[in-house]
């Protein structure tokens, strides 16, 4: 574990954060589980991400990508270094008014694109009950539904590319 901190610390310009208090916070998410990280980190870049995906995997350690925690199948709780999309990765980085479309980091809450989509009479139809605290990547990551689905569809119904 240690290895692993000094190794972050040294590549990376996110928040690197390996002490009981943070790794305490990212234990739970809305989910009954509670399993406390290795570590927690921030990143500020691509590269960060790909910087401490290379290190977990010299480590053999396992990564865990993380957004609000509105999870309640305990999916954003493990013993991995968490990256925390939010702090950072929460921008919309194109908005195609014309073309209803937009490329967003994975951090970005529901609530605050549709904030941002709004004054265009656009909005992200996914309806879930969590939307002030979900972010996209973690919605993508568990295809979230809400009670429009049936009219709006799911995630995958919605997302037409992931780069990952």
């Amino acid at each position: 574990m240690q290895n692993l901190s000094d190794a972050l610390k040294k590549s990376e310009e996110g928040d690197v954060m390996f002490d009981s208090f943070s790794r305490g916070r990212y234990a739970t998410d809305a989910s009954l589980y509670q399993m406390k990280p290795v570590g927690v980190m921030s990143p500020k870049s691509e590269d960060d991400i790909a910087a401490a995906i290379d290190i977990a995997a010299q480590q053999g350690g396992p990564l865990l990508a993380r957004g609000g925690g509105t999870s309640q199948c305990g999916q954003t709780v493990n013993n991995a270094l968490v990256l925390d999309n939010t702090q950072y990765f929460n921008d919309i980085l194109e908005l195609d008014v014309e073309g209803m479309r937009c490329v967003v980091r994975p951090g970005i809450v529901l609530d605050e694109l549709n904030r941002a989509l709004k004054p265009h009479g656009l909005w992200y139809p996914v309806d879930v009950s969590t939307a002030s605290r979900a972010t996209i990547g973690g919605m993508t990551a568990n295809n979230s539904s809400g009670g429009k689905t049936l009219r709006n569809g799911l995630m995958r119904d919605n997302v037409l590319s992931i780069d990952a």
